[in-house]
């Protein structure tokens, strides 16, 4: 039985949604039809049950398209995704007292809030390990930067390995039988974000050139054979494989931070999963080739490993996909908001946020009441609402969480 609702469109393609039991704002519904209404959308829309109102593109939605690509709806925070792995740890292995866990791992990766420095996100002195990943990616990004000058001024050597701020975490979970896992959540950076911004913007302006209507401007797009299609391919490539190479070098810093404080030795499993959430690429659905566009979303092909993290405090689960052709073989990226940061702020206390993260080592401060568990969906509801879509492979709980 498919757990999906479907919602038709006037004047475009259905929008299929895996949202049973999961609240979802008038206003995303809204934004997912307009993209619906776009000529260059195959089939249908898929959204996944932690979708919620986003810019450009509503997050947590799949959306397939024919011979051109949206870059409002992969966004700006290009190759955004998750790596977790498994380590031979077990609870009882972990310290006590969990801070100084949590203070190694704050000063082995830069993050968005480190202290005492102008770009507090960034390297002041970048490891030989970064210089080595960033001289694969340099030749390729020069090119770039040919083309787009304005590219060249972003700091992405000295912000390869760091973790960002706002929902980007890092954390120390234990699985369903008391192993260790680490897990961070993390992109490509600033600059991912300078290079969606261009092309979103150059994207606008072809739209505008050429009177194309849309039904809203964010949607802009570029088709095969345009001007800028080929540059936006090769550079949101790039962007993906910064992201990943990007998660790979913070999990080596974390496990190399983590050594330092546990006694005991310890080694990291094979069973570990690197994937974007924020991304294009090609395949082949309903037999057809097709730009799938995940925003928010994860792929989740038959037998494919994925990570959907909760809030910091509730669970997060290592999933199997069970490749639905529904959802052009996807799932959630999470939990998914259910309010602005603004609102959260306004509305939970100090005293609400530590409540809600009893237990777990990490901020207690008014700096991350945006991020507060109970400003998300509550993340059982939205893995129940895709049962098939995923399987459940580990339940993970954090224990020690470190906020960008």
């Amino acid at each position: 039985m498919q757990n999906y609702q479907q919602q038709d469109t006037p004047g475009g393609v259905p929008v299929k949604m895996w949202t049973r039991g999961v609240p979802v704002e008038d206003e995303a519904k809204r934004q997912l039809q307009n993209a619906a209404r776009l000529p260059i959308v195959f089939r249908h829309i898929a959204a996944m049950p932690d979708m919620h109102l986003g810019i450009g593109a509503t997050v947590g939605s799949v959306i397939p398209t024919t011979r051109a690509i949206i870059p409002a709806a992969v966004g700006v925070d290009i190759g955004c995704g998750m790596i977790a792995c498994k380590t031979t740890l077990r609870a009882a292995d972990l310290p006590d007292n969990l801070g100084p866990l949590r203070a190694a791992i704050e000063r082995a990766v830069p993050h968005g809030r480190s202290p005492g420095a102008r770009d507090p996100g960034a390297w002041q002195k970048t490891p030989a390990a970064v210089d080595t990943a960033w001289g694969a990616l340099e030749p390729e990004f020069k090119q770039l930067c040919r083309d787009y000058p304005k590219l060249a001024k972003v700091n992405s050597h000295k912000h390869l390995g760091t973790l960002g701020s706002g929902n980007h975490f890092i954390e120390v979970c234990l699985d369903e039988e008391g192993a260790v896992w680490f897990m961070l959540h993390s992109g490509s950076r600033g600059v991912g974000n300078a290079i969606g911004t261009q092309f979103i913007e150059l994207a606008r302006q072809d739209a505008m050139r050429n009177n194309v209507h849309l039904p809203d401007r964010d949607l802009a797009y570029f088709e095969e054979g345009s001007r800028y299609f080929g540059d936006y391919v090769r550079a949101v490539g790039w962007a993906q494989k910064f992201a990943k190479v990007n998660r790979e070098l913070m999990m080596r810093r974390v496990i190399e931070a983590a050594r330092t404080v546990i006694a005991r030795n310890f080694q990291v499993h094979t069973e570990a999963v690197n994937c974007h959430h924020n991304y294009v690429q090609k395949e082949k659905h309903f037999g057809q080739e097709v730009f799938v566009t995940r925003k928010g979303a994860v792929s989740a092909r038959a037998g494919e490993l994925g990570i959907i993290p909760g809030s910091m405090g509730a669970r997060s689960y290592i999933v199997r996909g069970k490749g639905n052709p529904e959802s052009f073989s996807s799932c959630s990226h999470g939990a998914g908001r259910t309010m602005s940061r603004g609102d959260a702020k306004r509305r939970f206390t100090l005293a609400d946020h530590r409540a809600a993260t009893e237990g777990v080592e990490c901020r207690k401060d008014q700096g991350v009441i945006d991020e507060t568990p109970a400003a998300y969906k509550d993340i059982a509801a939205v893995m129940a609402a895709q049962e098939d879509l995923v399987e459940v492979v580990h339940t993970l709980k954090q224990v020690v969480c470190v906020k960008g």
